[in-house]
């Protein structure tokens, strides 16, 4: 089905791989028309608990194919819109993702490719990873990007990297709460299965509210509606099949139903 990604499926954990290694998976529009396509396949497949977005060969996405941009500088303000709006759209539909989403980011992550792992709820880095916002380094703006590293670093470090286009090792992503965990390369997949592991033992509807939940109380005052939206979003959740399978598992000292064999 896909020509600029490969999809693998191991058992409950589908790995998206943005295979066009000889262009550091720098994306143009059919990269991001496929990767928005596989992620609404993944987010309706019942049987995939956690995606992995990563890529081939020595680079993660060095962001926007420069071919591609070269293209959109030469067309009119239609259809720079039509490639910035479907752009626009892939990144929120991984963010979407009803189910956990982890960034695998083994090389250079430059503008987009930060994005990516920006967009992604967990982001796991090698100690080789660089990322940057590098826009402004040819006259335009991380803008398709922005919610999402804003979301992961702040507005005050954001301010920083979007106008210096510093590059951003590894340690100092981690510190800056770009990517959660910064390890050796031969530990970077074992990081990941660790992770993995973990997120197996959630409830997948909880998992979904969790990240609703997140999206509805960030930034917002404590106040009497907020308080009440809370209490409404865990009433609901009990009353699930899920819940309760979780409940009674825990009181028989059992896997829930939901973690198979």
């Amino acid at each position: 089905m896909f020509t600029a990604l490969e999809i693998e499926l191991n058992g409950p954990v589908a790995t998206i791989w943005m295979n066009r290694p000889d262009l550091h998976n720098a994306f143009d529009e059919t990269l991001i028309a496929e990767l928005t396509a596989a992620c609404i396949a993944l987010n309706e497949d019942e049987d995939v608990r956690v995606v992995i977005l990563a890529g081939r060969g020595k680079s993660f996405s060095a962001g926007a194919d420069l071919n591609w941009m070269k293209r959109a500088a030469n067309n009119g303000l239609d259809d720079n819109l039509n490639d910035a709006r479907a752009l626009a759209k892939m990144l929120r539909t991984l963010a979407e993702m009803k189910k956990p989403t982890i960034a695998r980011v083994q090389g250079a992550a430059l503008g987009g490719g930060m994005g990516l792992a920006a967009t992604c709820d967990i982001a796991v880095a090698s100690s080789k990873a660089i990322f940057a916002t590098s826009e402004v380094k040819f006259g335009i703006i991380p803008s398709a990007i922005s919610p999402y590293v804003l979301r992961a670093i702040g507005a005050r470090q954001a301010t920083r990297y979007f106008q210096s286009a510093e590059r951003i090792d590894a340690f100092r992503a981690r510190e800056l709460g770009l990517v959660h965990e910064a390890v050796s390369p031969e530990d970077l997949d074992a990081k990941i299965q660790e992770i993995v592991a973990t997120l197996l033992q959630g409830g997948p509807l909880a998992q979904a509210a969790a990240k609703d939940l997140i999206h509805a109380v960030d930034s917002r005052p404590i106040n009497d509606n907020l308080v009440e939206d809370t209490a409404h979003r865990i009433a609901h959740l009990r009353a699930t099949p899920e819940a309760r399978e979780g409940i009674a598992a825990f009181l028989d000292k059992r896997s829930p139903n939901w973690m198979g064999e």
